[in-house]
């Protein structure tokens, strides 16, 4: 371990260093000022190692590039996270539960995590166009257990104002990778073709983006080791959204976006497949107002319709979201109230009307030091499968009911060549008519009920350094997080006990040593004090390196990559029963033009 700490101290996974500051962000309830983390994207990155970064969250990892891979922060599971692409939301009202594997993380130049949203934004990376009208960037990665994982990407401009991006990418791996027994991990193969055009556009007063996606994967699904299957999931994913954002004077701005998605999900067992079809539609707006030096007030509406048909049953639910908000904005204040109704109707189901009302505030104490601080509802509707799964669904469930709640403290601070920064974070999220799964008047027979009650409090903690002098760059952050989110449901068989697979303690050191093209990163992640169903898990921690080196050739650009994973060789588990892999690596070249 102290072999960990000691590279980790000096090097980190990226050339660039992450941001971590508080910017107000235009989201789907209109103006927020919140406690934002923004990280930048390594290209030899997955999901997983790429959001390790952040304390307060947590990965559910079935392992592998094929398993499935869904987020939660601070305590109130995966269900309560939103996922969004560029601004918009990516939904499944099935489950729940975006796949994080379905993301184009190769077009991806940042991630940004809102605590105040409790929610995800994955932001496609704009075209850059170096000596002509026409870039391009192509990559060709090889990993262990035989994975394949091309990408590229061509950019062209359409003028002084308008681009367009076509790419496409995936993956083709065995996946079969060794346990400790010295058994393989069958079944855990992976074939996936992801594709996207994006139009970019510079307008008077504003911009415009619109993108076109699909994703399709045919996997293994190997099962728990305890429950191995043969199983195969087939996903197709395809979706087309816009968003518009333009200032129509001093007074008047406004924030347009909307979405048609269309999801397909084979899921085949020796027991029988299970075929799901879903659409999504949206259109969101947001009005905003100037109303004076310092204030502005804005009202949002969005509209959207869901629908499921499947073999198993159907479900079909319209939403409606209305908010109205007033912001206040000063060099040392910034604050705004919000007042959002929700509004939720189903075919044959139930039908929910809620009110959840917010406050943001960030105070500048002295320069380079902030106050920041937010409050707010939020609510889960439950998903088709609560509701409706044959012997299974419950539908009188009511949604879940949460207040989240933070108080931190930002510093930021440049001295010539050094760059320092430290922020600390206390919250405290409470959550009620949490849905979980409890035995009826028939002990054989379980029913999903409100019954459960969660209380997450806890601490992020961060400090760091940037360096730029010369052709020297280099950074180093180090991380704690610590949150006890606790299970207070009543009779609970674990009332009192951390909630499953949150840890109590997360420690990360990350670090970046670059010099003239030639770039070595490492990151080290502990995780300790987690618990399943059965009792305590082990702690483990991971360290990961990578070396980069760039060269350029006239006008364009040739990098090597290279990454080893689970330097260590830990054996853990994220999830019981679905083991991660051991030591692996990955090597690749990009020619950028």
């Amino acid at each position: 371990m102290l072999f960990s700490f000691l590279l980790a101290a000096g090097l980190q996974l990226s050339a660039r260093p992450d941001t971590l500051k508080a910017v107000t962000v235009v989201a789907d309830r209109g103006v927020v000022v919140s406690r934002t983390d923004t990280l930048t994207v390594h290209p030899l990155q997955d999901v997983s190692t790429a959001l390790q970064q952040l304390p307060g969250l947590y990965v559910g990892d079935y392992g592998s590039l094929a398993g499935l891979k869904s987020v939660s922060l601070r305590g109130f599971g995966s269900p309560h996270t939103a996922i969004y692409i560029d601004g918009i939301r990516v939904t499944n009202i099935q489950s729940g539960q975006t796949d994080l594997g379905m993301l184009d993380l190769p077009s991806v130049g940042a991630v940004v995590a809102d605590y105040a949203q409790n929610s995800l934004n994955f932001i496609s990376a704009r075209p850059v166009f170096r000596n002509g009208p026409v870039s391009g960037d192509v990559r060709l990665q090889y990993g262990s257990f035989s994975t394949w994982q091309p990408y590229g990407r061509l950019n062209f401009r359409l003028g002084e104002r308008w681009s367009l991006s076509a790419s496409a990418g995936g993956a083709i791996s065995k996946g079969n990778f060794p346990l400790e027994d010295g058994t393989l991990r069958t079944n855990n193969d992976l074939r996936q073709l992801r594709g996207g055009l994006d139009l970019f556009g510079l307008l008077e007063g504003g911009d415009f983006h619109a993108k076109l996606f699909y994703n399709g994967a045919d996997r293994g699904t190997p099962g728990s080791l305890d429950w191995p299957s043969s199983d195969r999931q087939k996903d197709r994913n395809f979706f087309g959204q816009f968003l518009l954002r333009k200032s129509f004077g001093p007074v008047y701005s406004l924030h347009l976006s909307g979405k048609a998605a269309y999801d397909k999900l084979l899921y085949q067992s020796e027991w029988g497949d299970s075929d799901y079809k879903q659409a999504d539609f949206q259109l969101n707006s947001t009005h905003r107002f100037r109303m004076g030096r310092h204030w502005t007030g804005s009202v949002t509406a969005d509209v959207e319709l869901e629908g499921m048909n499947g073999n198993v049953y159907n479900g079909h639910r319209f939403q409606t979201l209305a908010a109205a908000a007033v912001a206040y904005a000063s060099s040392r204040l910034k604050a705004d109230l919000t007042l959002q109704y929700d509004g939720i109707w189903g075919r044959n189901a139930p039908s929910w009307n809620v009110l959840s009302p917010s406050a943001d505030v960030r105070l500048t104490l002295v320069e380079g030091l902030d106050l920041v601080a937010f409050g707010r509802r939020g609510f889960r509707a439950p998903t088709f499968n609560e509701l409706f799964y044959p012997g299974y669904g419950n539908p009188a469930l009511q949604p879940e009911d949460g207040w989240l709640t933070d108080l931190g403290l930002d510093f930021r601070r440049t001295l010539g060549s050094w760059t320092l920064k430290a922020r600390a974070d206390g919250y405290y999220n409470a959550l009620t008519n949490k849905i979980i799964s409890a035995p009826t008047d028939d002990p054989a027979v379980w029913l999903p009920f409100n019954v459960g009650k969660v209380q997450a409090m806890g601490a992020d903690l961060v400090a760091g350094f940037d360096y730029a002098s010369g052709a020297w760059l280099a950074s180093l952050t180090a991380r704690y997080g610590w949150q006890r989110a606790v299970d207070k449901t009543p009779d609970s068989g674990t009332y009192g006990r951390q909630i499953a697979y949150v840890a109590r303690h997360t420690a990360q050191l990350q670090g970046t040593l670059a010099f003239h093209g030639w770039t070595l990163g490492a990151q080290w992640v502990l995780r300790a004090g987690r618990y399943d169903a059965s009792g305590p898990m082990p702690d483990y921690h991971v360290l990961d390196l990578t070396f980069d080196k760039e060269f350029a050739l006239g006008g364009t650009c040739l990098g090597i990559h290279a990454a080893a994973r689970n330097l260590l060789n830990r054996r853990y588990q994220i999830v019981s029963g679905y083991p991660m892999p051991g030591r692996n690596f990955t090597a690749g070249v990009r020619f950028r033009f």
